[in-house]
């Protein structure tokens, strides 16, 4: 598959829709100067080259009561349970994220939670699955990056 070439105004186009995935076409045309069917068309084309998956909002977890994240490496009996342990671990809510990962843990979870005591009992969830062999849990105290734009920016210099 040959690699899609984003020129300038694609990047603007990406820049304005990371930070605000619901602003109209029309806004981004009027800011760009272009007309809003030109948008339109290169979004559509980014989409179809798989640049662009979906839309996502940001939700605020404190105000919704799940201010506790934690990470939570896995250890297991054998790494052929891997798919069974991540499908189980998929039917736990509180884990946003998992990876399966080389080095210490096989695999390696993000939990939100709305207090101590509640993230113990999504830890234990994990513990109780069949072929986890013990966990380790890391809390954090405060997200302190979470830029996707960085990121972007040094791709787009790169392409």
């Amino acid at each position: 598959m040959s690699k899609f070439r984003l020129d300038e105004v694609d990047h603007q186009i990406l820049d304005m829709l990371i930070d605000n995935t619901r602003v109209p076409f029309t806004d981004i045309a009027k800011k760009l100067l272009i007309s809003a069917g030109t948008v339109h068309v290169r979004v559509k084309k980014m989409e179809d080259a798989g640049i662009i998956q979906g839309s996502s909002l940001t939700l605020d977890y404190e105000k919704l009561g799940y201010s506790f994240i934690a990470y939570v490496g896995v250890f297991l009996h054998n790494t052929s349970q891997t798919k069974f342990v991540l499908e189980r671990i998929n039917e736990i809510p509180f884990v946003t994220v998992a990876h399966v990962t080389t080095g210490k843990f096989n695999i390696f979870c993000k939990i939100r939670a709305r207090d101590t005591k509640h993230a113990k009992e999504v830890i234990f969830m994990i513990d109780d699955i069949e072929g986890v062999y013990r966990t380790e849990t890391m809390i954090s105290l405060e997200e302190s990056i979470n830029d996707k734009k960085r990121l972007m920016h040094t791709i787009f210099k790169d392409l």
